[in-house]
């Protein structure tokens, strides 16, 4: 007996996608905008008088930003991997002490506001000569990733069988040669899962930016669509063309890097 299509649960999934998705239409439709039409009543649901100068301005004014932010983004993803990749791997497989209390101080981390260690680290890189520098952003946004992506890998790793490494190790090979030709190329979805979850939080970062890099030369696309903001007027359909371009690089990695992060870590590993 062949069931009958539920038209319905279409329907309402389709009403919810749409519900989620307006303001990103919204976001567009914005930045087609006039300046002179933002307060029309009632509002314009399409741009029929269309405009470009939002995205003009945004690629006169904003791509020296979208590079920095770039810049910031695969360089906090380099450093959450070379700290968080081997530690993940020591804490699943090495089998060292204190690692129940370990991984609870990495839950407890990931708990901590924001702001809380924006002013941290605004005393220590006062100190350090840190203020408005690229590598001060990329460590701040840094600490954001690492405790993911330590519990993250140590999950994956925890899963790889046994016979891998002690094969690896009848081959000859030390703890690092393990890690660096087994351990790395079978765990290549998590680094993926890793790498995009850490871009992710240094590209929308706003919080570490608007602290420690205020005054900089070099400031992330989130600084510059806040530069935007005046106190007598504000450049809405800039802010919304600055938002669709920031949001293009976000939304193509999580469409390329969604099939890795959804299969097996082993999948594979051990059926030849």
């Amino acid at each position: 007996m062949t069931s009958r299509p539920r038209w319905w649960k279409t329907a309402l999934g389709v009403f919810f996608t749409a519900l989620m998705l307006f303001p990103v239409y919204w976001m567009v439709n914005v930045s087609f905008t006039k300046t002179k039409n933002m307060r029309a009543d009632p509002p314009h649901w399409f741009p029929w008088d269309a405009t470009t100068e939002g995205y003009q301005a945004v690629f006169h004014q904003q791509m020296p930003a979208l590079a920095t932010s770039l810049l910031i983004g695969f360089g906090s993803v380099a450093l959450t991997l070379v700290i968080s990749a081997p530690a993940g791997y020591a804490l699943a497989k090495l089998r060292l002490r204190g690692t129940g209390s370990l991984n609870f101080i990495l839950l407890v981390a990931q708990m901590i506001p924001a702001v809380v260690m924006a002013m941290g680290f605004y005393a220590i890189y006062l100190r350090l000569g840190w203020l408005n520098t690229i590598v001060g952003l990329i460590v701040a946004d840094s600490t954001v990733a690492v405790p993911f992506g330590v519990l993250l890998f140590t999950a994956f790793m925890s899963g790889i069988p046994e016979e891998l490494i002690q094969a690896a190790k009848i081959d000859g090979a030390n703890t690092w040669r393990t890690f660096r030709s087994v351990i790395l190329p079978v765990s290549r979805n998590s680094i993926v899962t890793v790498s995009l979850f850490a871009f992710l939080w240094a590209w929308s970062d706003f919080v570490f930016a608007s602290t420690l890099d205020r005054n900089g030369t070099m400031i992330p696309i989130t600084l510059g669509i806040y530069k935007y903001i005046g106190s007598n007027t504000t450049q809405w359909n800039s802010i919304m063309a600055a938002a669709v371009v920031a949001s293009v690089p976000a939304a193509v990695l999580l469409v390329v890097a969604q099939r890795y992060v959804a299969a097996g870590v082993t999948a594979g590993a051990i059926k030849e």
